[in-house]
């Protein structure tokens, strides 16, 4: 008799409509190769559906420049 495994991993859950844009709501700087490197790993990152990368590649965005481009 074969034996039935069970799954331990919960079920996704749908964030609010709008929270996606809001995580990743950046601009690069123009010019700047550090964003530019960012805005291409976040776009990979959502492409592949992994919102919590996409969001680190967002917030590093916006952290360069707002301090680095000042």
């Amino acid at each position: 008799m074969a034996t039935r495994h069970r799954s331990t991993q919960e079920r996704p859950i749908d964030l609010p409509v709008g929270l996606n844009a809001w995580l990743l709501d950046c601009v690069p700087a123009p010019g700047c190769k550090v964003c530019a490197a960012n805005w291409k790993q976040l776009e990979a990152a959502k492409d592949d559906g992994d919102i919590t990368r996409a969001a680190r590649h967002a917030t590093e965005i916006r952290d360069h420049t707002s301090g680095a481009h000042r």
